[in-house]
């Protein structure tokens, strides 16, 4: 290899760049319009426009990439992660055109990626368990069907899909045909495919995976095993390696299953292996992940092995760089930082950048996708940037992790900072007596109330543009002081009571009323994003709570419930049209 073409954007792009480099490799990158002055752009040896602003036409458009490699000279491609890294179509499209493919083969990735047949694999390799379906599923009756005969809840997933995209549960007989059709949906967006197979889906569960590596000469290892049960809407936020809290034969049952796995599946290159993990001890195989994982670079820093690197040198015929299993080093911990608001139930929330400081010091890690003045756009992935933080041990860690989420500081727009630095103070995540408390759905079942109820998660900080801290005396004692920008220059301009007002909830709402206030009746939008779907029609009377449209930004569904009962009125947008935060949807009249 000498010249790779990275099929992606954002941080990983930036670290596959990095990795070129280090390899003496040239590095390719594309970019969609609005990604034009991204850093990922800036990091390759050359870079190409996709012209367009969808995903669909620019980093899932297989022509468009494959003539960028002709044009280009590149010799090989880097899928990334997400996008087209699993789809097994573009793979072979690569191999056709004399390129390099680095990742698994096309015929892996559609044995593997297809969640059915993984699940066969599975089990000729030995491996535990849940019930599931036979193969894809036509249709919402047949997931009635599976539920009737195995139980609630039960998980709808996308066929090809991962990353929690494309995943519902439903856990009541009423709540399958919405989670059966909003799968198919954001499968058919974020993969291109709309398969879907349905499983019993296992309660209070942790999620535990191994990250592998194999080459072409037949060599298997897992370097490392990592728990990412802490996720919101199946989505991971917070990753550690190795995974805590498993007993030795637990992890010895997890590095033999996922080595077997990928030996009976031919595999070569970097894969995660993952796995479902009771209260009570039983392990259970979820899905094999066919692309480098988000979260690879905690393996990294607990095995010492280059993951991306490894890529690099697999996929040219290489050996692999360990031959046994490595034993973990040290403890590491990554937090996703997002662009969501996790004061609002982590609704996704694009925007300018205006300061992005992130800390430094011992164990310190960043890779971000972002710096100053970057427009975060709705289109694609909230990621930002990933904080990785390693110590001696888990609770050296902890204590790293907690004095670097202080230090970090992103200004212009929500992220879920002030969520991570409450989340490595709960008990449950702690586990300083050894009780390991988070499990897949703990956010939302426990740890939600907390939020709310906490002013770091509330109006007006959540919602302002960026916040003042300064360094103040009180009694003699130093203290620091944060304000909200907009509070400092109302009060400059005298009018800090306007301003005030203005900063609170009702500030974008009260836009969509060209400066009054909102009514009672209003049902507003809650972010900024894409129309998907009406749930229900003009007249229809709704509960509070119920859900009345549906909303689409990077590259997440969100229902958008009723918050008051009454008879919903006309619509203010149709499907497909895009709208902004405040934007009245409908009206709820009492």
């Amino acid at each position: 290899m000498r010249k790779v073409l990275i099929a992606n954007r954002g941080e990983i792009a930036v670290r596959i760049a990095r990795a070129c480099d280090d390899a003496g490799l040239a590095s390719v990158a594309v970019y969609a319009d609005q990604d034009a002055a991204a850093l990922h752009v800036e990091a390759c040896t050359e870079a190409y426009a996709l012209g367009g602003t969808a995903p669909a036409e620019t980093y899932l458009d297989v022509e468009k990439l494959l003539a960028v490699a002709e044009r280009s000279g590149a010799d090989a491609v880097h899928p990334g992660y997400g996008f087209l890294s699993e789809n097994a179509g573009f793979a072979q499209a690569v191999l056709d055109a004399g390129l390099t493919w680095i990742g698994p083969s096309p015929a892996t990735i559609r044995l593997l990626g297809d969640k059915v047949s993984a699940r066969e694999v599975a089990v000729r390799a030995g491996a535990p368990l849940a019930p599931g379906s036979d193969g894809p599923v036509a249709s919402a009756e047949e997931v009635r069907a599976f539920a009737a005969e195995h139980g609630l809840p039960v998980a709808i997933k996308a066929a090809f899909g991962g990353g929690g995209r494309g995943l519902k549960v439903a856990r009541a007989m009423e709540e399958i045909e919405e989670a059966f059709d909003s799968a198919v949906r954001e499968s058919r967006a974020a993969f291109g495919r709309e398969e879907c197979f349905v499983e019993k889906f296992l309660d209070r569960p942790r999620h535990v995976e191994a990250q592998v590596l194999a080459d072409m000469h037949g060599n298997v290892i897992v370097v490392g095993t990592r728990d990412c049960s802490l996720q919101r809407r199946h989505q991971k936020l917070v990753e550690e390696a190795p995974a805590p809290f498993l007993t030795p034969e637990q992890r010895e049952r997890i590095h033999t299953s996922a080595k077997a796995i990928c030996r009976e599946a031919g595999y070569v290159g970097a894969g995660t292996v993952e796995y479902l993990l009771d209260s009570q001890g039983t392990i259970s195989f979820l899905e094999v992940n066919t692309r480098l994982q988000v979260e690879h670079p905690i393996t990294e820093e607990t095995s010492g092995i280059d993951l991306v690197a490894a890529q690099l040198a697999v996929a040219d015929g290489h050996v692999l760089p360990a031959l046994e299993d490595p034993e973990p080093r040290g403890h590491s911990i990554e937090f996703r930082i997002n662009a969501e608001d996790p004061g609002r139930g982590f609704l996704p929330a694009p925007g300018t950048i205006e300061r992005f400081a992130p800390p430094t010091g011992p164990g310190i890690r960043v890779d971000a996708g972002v710096r100053d003045g970057f427009t975060v756009p709705g289109q694609f992935d909230s990621l930002l940037a990933k904080l990785v933080v390693t110590g001696a041990d888990r609770q050296q860690a902890l204590r790293r992790a907690r004095r670097a989420l202080r230090e970090f500081e992103i200004r212009g727009l929500p992220t879920v900072l002030p969520f991570d630095r409450a989340v490595v103070d709960s008990p449950a995540f702690a586990a300083e007596d050894g009780a390991f408390g988070v499990y897949t759905t703990w956010i939302e079942a426990e740890f939600a109330e907390e939020l709310a109820a906490s002013p770091d998660f509330t109006a007006p900080a959540a919602h302002d543009a960026g916040r003042r801290t300064f360094a103040i005396d009180l009694d003699g004692r130093r203290m620091t002081l944060g304000l909200p920008e907009s509070l400092l220059a109302g009060l400059a301009a005298g009018t800090g009571a306007a301003a005030s007002a203005g900063s609170g909830s009702s500030g974008s709402a009260s836009a969509a009323h060209d400066g009054g206030a909102p009514s009672a009746a209003d049902l507003t939008a809650a972010m900024g994003g894409t129309v998907v779907k009406w749930l229900v029609e003009p007249g229809t009377e709704v509960a509070a709570g119920d859900g009345v449209v549906v909303l689409e930004a990077m590259k997440m569904e969100t229902t958008v419930q009723a918050h008051r009962a009454g008879t919903v009125g006309e619509r203010a947008a149709a499907a497909g049209d895009a709208v902004v935060p405040g934007t009245v949807l409908t009206t709820i009249g009492s």
